[in-house]
């Protein structure tokens, strides 16, 4: 069982630039499947990005390509989500997720933080 705590989301004006970051425990990191997602009010919990435990491929949602970067520090246990060019409708609570051990694609996740809310205002 992995326990994620997220950290990092706060009230930014558009255009501006937040880092998130997660920290695990529990389990071998490396090799984790990881992940962050949003949610909106009112809306569905949606993919925002995902990094390979394999070779760090990366994988984005086109509405956030080219503006946030994921990333993962094994020796620190941590995941890393930086968002540029924010934009009100990134407004959301962003949770990390990580998904079973040595994982072929499509990746399953089954471990959730609890969340850290970004406010995006214009």
């Amino acid at each position: 069982q992995v326990q994620l705590v997220e950290s990092g989301g706060a009230l930014v004006q558009a255009g501006g630039s937040l880092r998130l970051s997660c920290v695990a425990s529990g389990g071998t990191f490396s090799s984790y499947p990881l992940g962050w997602f949003r949610q909106a009010p009112g809306k569905e919990r949606t993919f925002v990005a995902i990094i390979s435990w394999k070779d760090d491929t990366t994988y984005y949602a086109d509405s956030v390509k080219g503006r946030f970067t994921i990333s993962r520090d094994n020796a620190k246990n941590s995941v890393y989500l930086q968002m540029n060019s924010l934009k009100p409708e990134d407004t959301a609570v962003y949770y990390c997720a990580a998904g079973p051990s040595y994982q072929q694609l499509p990746y399953s996740f089954n471990s959730w933080g609890q969340g850290t809310q970004v406010t995006v205002s214009s």
